[in-house]
């Protein structure tokens, strides 16, 4: 009788050592199936991750470049600004300065215009007398 409980003890510590194995190597497997999701999981969040952080540069850049052309573009105004206001403040000056000039030719003509009409009505005048004292 104690042979065979011998042998049933024998027996179940076989059965058990086999069960443990078996539970082992099924918790071995569970513990790589759940590593293996973690990591898919972890290389899914860390490609989201970089897309996001590729969206945010980009959305970044296009804001910088928003905000250049921008700056470029109101530089750009303001020098057309300056630059108009300048063309009319010369344009301004050589209409004064032609409106001069304009203005002392004239007033040479008409001192010209003036010394001629002197020198005919001198000249009507010597021939008005040279004719009187010819009659």
């Amino acid at each position: 009788h104690e042979q065979e409980h011998d042998r049933e003890i024998s027996e179940l510590i076989t059965r058990h050592e086999e069960e443990m194995e078996k539970l082992r190597a099924e918790l071995h497997e569970e513990q790589q199936h759940l590593l293996d999701e973690l990591q898919q999981q972890m290389a899914a969040t860390h490609r989201a991750e970089i897309e996001q952080a590729r969206l945010q540069a980009q959305t970044l850049h296009s804001l910088e470049l928003e905000a250049l052309r921008l700056s470029l573009n109101n530089m750009h105004t303001s020098q057309l600004e300056l630059t108009q206001s300048n063309l009319t403040k010369e344009k301004e000056t050589a209409l004064v300065e032609l409106r001069e000039m304009l203005n002392d030719k004239r007033a040479q003509e008409v001192a010209i215009l003036q010394s001629r009409h002197q020198l005919e009505w001198e000249k009507i005048k010597e021939q008005c007398l040279k004719e009187k004292e010819d009659l």
